[in-house]
């Protein structure tokens, strides 16, 4: 049976999550625990980059050997999975000599084989001179730098030369660009798919995937047959996707889980997961994922965070002075899916009086009251996704079907405020009563994804005939 499979983008470790890593794990895991409910298996899988230039830099920074701070970071990102209860059911280190390492030289002979009928290798090795960020891990022509500049590090990029491989990506242009206007690889949202098209108009260029093994200071996977390369970051990284469910080494797992049918990144990336990778998968014969999700990035009070500027918001800290879930709630909710967001601590706390300790909160416990107060007896129903929210999830749209959701609290309260239940006796009164049990059980069903924990509090306890009062879910702040 295929299991959905869906991943996270697999982060450098050269320094600790950010808010940023925060959100797609957030939206990650929500499409998880939504395809969970409706009884399907589930892979969830990420992993961490350490083969790279950053991480040997910020080891190098540390005084630190590269393994050592590698060793310590990854550990760090397992950790942060676990703390922010992500659940994920595959996490793969890309220093991995057991598991990942035999799947990428794989990839790498399958892409480096010759194809029926042709002369040339997809995998080629040349000299070449190139302005590269190491930032990006990625070489960059003088059109595409702004102001003489990486356009998404904003710093002056170093000129290298070096005889590496090169990927003949440009090869397989015409594949690609079919692929995504067909949709038969579905890049959320529109102008991101478009951003794309425009990309591969522009003629796309073989891409380097090695580097010399004195440049990668030791670290990296060797290239198979000559151990003067390692291989370059994105090709290795990205093949994490592989190795996290068998390939190389497990095939009948890898055949449960493979093709992947959700990519979720970060805008920055999408360049190379949404044709970089295509070109290496079609290359190697294996299949494409189904789908790419792209989130945009998180501002603080409206600019850009910055350790200059002071205003970096440290995920663990605003998790352990407000709670899991309301965090996940508001980068969930007000943190637009496919485009860019800001966090402030202001606007937080104003979603929390307003949404969860006014809004789902006071409904939850005003209804629970009234149905202790009265005895009303409130029959358990069947309940499933409304087709609003289902479709909205299945369409990868997390902040929209969050927002559908929460629609439904306000009609409830709107509700009760028309009928006044409190006002009302007997049976009149029991069946407005039901009616608003009933709207909270299929709230709390559509909040499993967002919200699990309070999902989870809120079925077990309106999951009964007779209701007691309940404790509040989402006290008021007090700062």
């Amino acid at each position: 049976m295929k299991r959905f499979y869906i991943t996270a983008a697999i982060p450098y470790v050269n320094a600790k999550p950010h808010l940023g890593h925060v959100l797609e794990w957030f939206q990650a895991d929500t499409i998880a625990q939504y395809h969970r409910s409706l009884g399907t298996p589930v892979s969830f899988a990420c992993g961490s980059d350490e083969n790279s230039l950053k991480n040997v830099q910020a080891a190098e920074k540390a005084g630190k050997a590269p393994q050592a701070w590698l060793d310590e970071y990854a550990v760090i990102f397992e950790d942060a999975f676990k703390f922010f209860g992500i659940s994920l059911t595959h996490f793969r280190r890309g220093s991995d000599q057991t598991h990942h390492w035999p799947g990428v030289q794989e990839l790498w002979k399958l892409c480096a084989a010759l194809k029926p009928g042709e002369t040339e290798s997809d995998i080629y090795q040349k000299e070449y001179t190139g302005l590269y960020c190491v930032g990006c891990e990625s070489y960059y022509t003088t059109e595409e730098l702004i102001d003489g500049k990486c356009p998404e590090h904003l710093t002056v990029p170093e000129t290298i030369t070096e005889k590496n491989y090169f990927f003949r990506l440009s090869k397989y242009q015409s594949q690609i660009r079919e692929l995504i206007i067909s949709d038969k690889l579905y890049i959320v949202s529109e102008q991101f798919k478009n951003e794309m098209l425009g990309f591969i108009d522009q003629g796309l260029e073989d891409f380097s995937v090695s580097r010399s093994t004195a440049r990668g200071r030791g670290v990296g996977v060797p290239v198979p047959d000559d151990e003067s390369q390692v291989m370059y970051v994105w090709f290795d990284a990205l093949a994490i996707y592989l190795t996290a469910v068998g390939f190389g080494t497990d095939a009948e797992l890898f055949a449960q889980n493979w093709p992947a049918d959700v990519h979720v990144i970060g805008k920055g990336i999408n360049r190379f997961h949404s044709v970089y990778w295509i070109g290496m998968l079609i290359s190697a014969g294996l299949a494409t994922p189904a789908s790419i999700s792209v989130h945009g990035y998180i501002t603080a009070d409206g600019q850009k965070m910055s350790k200059s500027l002071g205003n970096v918001i440290d995920p663990f800290a605003v998790v352990e002075k407000y709670g899991l879930e309301p965090i996940r709630y508001y980068l969930l909710r007000y943190i637009p899916s496919h485009a860019d967001g800001d966090f402030s601590y202001e606007k937080f706390r104003d979603a929390y009086t307003a949404d969860l300790s006014n809004g789902i909160g006071n409904l939850c416990s005003r209804v629970a009251k009234l149905c202790e107060k009265n005895a009303v007896n409130t029959p358990v129903l069947p309940i499933e996704y409304t087709p609003g929210v289902a479709k909205a999830l299945e369409e990868l749209e997390v902040s929209e079907a969050l927002a559908l959701v929460m629609s439904m609290v306000s009609q409830t309260d709107q509700y009760l405020s028309e009928q006044m239940p409190w006002k009302k006796e007997g049976a009149e009164q029991a069946e407005i009563l039901r009616e608003a049990v009933q709207n909270i059980r299929v709230i709390a069903y559509q909040l499993q994804p967002f919200m699990p924990e309070t999902a989870a509090t809120i079925l077990k306890h309106f999951n009964q005939e007779q209701i007691s009062a309940l404790s509040p879910l989402f006290p008021r702040l007090v700062e």
